[in-house]
């Protein structure tokens, strides 16, 4: 049976179009792959002796102080990266297989995850490193057991944190509540779970304890899966009371306020891109990491601009960057209309200058931390206005993801919308406003270097037309492949 389900996901893979058109991306992710592979293994093996030449302590008790964070920077970056490995369930269910066994191949297949399986070029060197050292052998293996069990854990942790909120938002509260307890209140978290590690080594039966909780989280989203595995899941949807709303004042500007309207009713009635807008609001207060010199790491000034620019793009970055899957449900039609693409861009890019304008007017206060702190905010708004509003529109050509409109789960992104290439797609509008001001700021003084970003930006309004002729084009030409992708249901 599981060898027929395996059939079925390699025709799905080679037969999907995102295998056919993004064949270089899946080669150059295998060499990061491979990258990562060498770091881990690196560290696995050269740790323990970095720990010893700097007199930290014992090796193995400074790695358990520290691997509470470990695992939570793991489960961070699985919630952002990690894809879901999902089973097309509908045509399964017509047929005579037993939902069990539908759920256990599906739970199955997160086991043999890059996420999972590049712990070990770490763990594994790092536990060969102690034997011959001469470690006691049943407590490195207890320990080592306990972690494996620790590590998949995240894994269906991240399962259920994708798809249920009463699962990730305690999630998220744990983790933001130890973040700022450790940097604000001086509330040392390691002293507390590193001990907890450190008997695994030490009372090497207590491995037991993870790998039953394992079982338990297990039971969980066996449970939650096997629930809904049915048919009708998630078809049907509330209804609530039909309003009407004119925005006769968009009419004005023709087609572009047709556009304009239709984009304020969408972030108004649906509840993704509702939560998407507020949780935009909480960029805004990015800039306390950085102006407040709580993080010693962020007192470079060249971290004043990476600051501006989140505090006053979270709605570029949050909504701009799925333009256009926002309209994935109707994108079909939109497109079988005489519908100019300039007009469809400029509707979504007035509307992300217009929030970018709102969050900077907002994070005025920032103006008490002196005037320096709020002029890189200021210049980073001119410099997303400018130059990010064209490249998350350039972005969102390449990121063919429907979005479900009438749900509000994994607000931060879809677990298939926001994965690598996303991120991939994110650093140039972070790193080129970085490397504008260092020039200014360490060639000239720092006037200039904010000068410069705020010039780069001021250029973008210049080259306007050209960049909207560019994007244009690009949009056009993957139009069609747009199109399959919306229709894809896997």
């Amino acid at each position: 049976m599981f060898k027929h389900f395996i059939n079925l996901q390699w025709k799905s893979f080679y037969r999907s179009a995102s295998f056919k058109t993004n064949v270089a991306f899946k080669i150059f992710m295998g060499f990061m792959a491979l990258y990562f592979i060498a770091i881990f293994l690196s560290m696995g093996v050269g740790v323990f002796f970095l720990i010893k030449e700097q007199g930290w302590g014992d090796p193995l008790e400074v790695v358990n102080a520290f691997l509470i964070y470990y695992l939570a920077l793991d489960l961070v970056i699985r919630y952002m990266l990690q894809k879901m490995p999902v089973v097309n369930i509908k045509p399964l269910l017509y047929l005579p297989f037993k939902k069990n066994q539908v759920v256990h191949f599906s739970l199955g297949k997160t086991a043999v995850s890059f996420f999972n399986l590049a712990h070990a070029f770490f763990f594994v060197p790092f536990s060969i490193v102690l034997l011959f050292q001469g470690y006691d052998i049943l407590g490195v293996i207890g320990w080592h057991l306990g972690v494996m069990a620790l590590i998949f854990g995240n894994n269906l942790i991240n399962i259920l944190v994708n798809n249920k909120n009463s699962v990730f938002y305690p999630a998220l509260s744990l983790v933001v509540l130890l973040a700022l307890g450790q940097f604000y209140l001086g509330f040392d978290t390691t002293r507390y779970t590193g001990p907890l590690f450190n008997a695994l080594y030490q009372i090497p039966w207590m491995a037991i304890f993870p790998w039953v909780l394992l079982a338990v989280w297990y039971g969980v989203a066996y449970g939650y899966f096997k629930r809904n595995m049915y048919l009708d899941a998630g078809l049907s949807t509330k209804h609530s009371e039909a309003k009407t709303e004119e925005l006769s004042w968009l009419n004005r500007f023709g087609n572009l306020g047709t556009f304009l309207k239709n984009d304020i009713k969408l972030i108004k009635r649906n509840k993704r891109s509702r939560t998407t807008v507020i949780l935009s609001v909480f960029f805004i207060f990015y800039g306390f990491l950085f102006f407040t010199g709580g993080i010693e790491t962020y007192n470079s000034p060249v971290w004043r601009i990476f600051a501006g620019i989140f505090i006053s793009g979270g709605f570029l970055f949050s909504f701009g960057q799925f333009v256009p899957s926002w309209d994935s449900s109707y994108y079909p039609l939109m497109m079988s209309q005489n519908i100019q693409y300039r007009e469809y861009l400029a509707s979504k890019w007035y509307l992300i200058i217009i929030a970018t304008a709102i969050s900077t007017v907002i994070a005025s206060f920032y103006l008490y931390f002196g005037w320096q702190a709020y002029l890189a905010v200021l210049v980073g708004a001119i410099y997303n206005m400018g130059v990010n509003s064209y490249l998350v529109l350039w972005g969102g050509a390449y990121i063919k993801t429907p979005i479900d409109l009438t749900s509000n789960k994994k607000a931060f992104g879809d677990k298939q919308a926001f994965n690598a290439r996303t991120l991939l797609l994110t650093l140039p509008k972070l790193v080129l406003p970085l490397v504008f001001y260092a020039l200014g700021h360490y060639l000239i003084d720092p006037t200039a270097g904010f000068i410069f970003v705020a010039s780069a930006g001021l250029l973008g309004f210049v080259f306007k037309n050209k960049a909207f002729a560019m994007i244009e084009r690009i949009y056009k030409k993957e139009k069609y492949k747009t199109l399959l992708a919306y229709k894809q249901k896997t």
